[in-house]
């Protein structure tokens, strides 16, 4: 399985981007989109920025993914979830 990181562009080229998250810097191909600037938040598969990110969806993935991280240690991972904490699944539209 691979997961998505959302990044943010410290440096381009137009061609690669080195990118970082939690600490994590990495260079990744950005030839899928259309010139990302430095400090856009990307979406990033196998070293592929896929996507841009808006600051709130960024903010969600990384929090779901700091969350999955504490749940596998087995620590606490309820504050990484809060939006989901206290309410009911909903389904999608296409689904009711």
């Amino acid at each position: 399985m691979c997961l998505g990181l959302p990044m943010t562009i410290v440096e381009t080229d137009g061609v690669s981007a080195l990118c970082r998250f939690d600490g994590e810097e990495r260079r990744v191909s950005v030839l899928l989109l259309s010139n990302p600037p430095v400090g856009a938040k990307v979406l990033v598969y196998l070293d592929n920025a896929v996507r841009l990110l808006d600051d709130e969806e960024a903010r969600l993935i990384g929090d779901a993914l700091r969350g999955l991280q504490a749940a596998m240690s087995g620590e606490n991972c309820d504050d990484f979830f809060a939006d989901l904490i206290g309410r009911e699944p909903e389904l999608p539209e296409h689904l009711r």
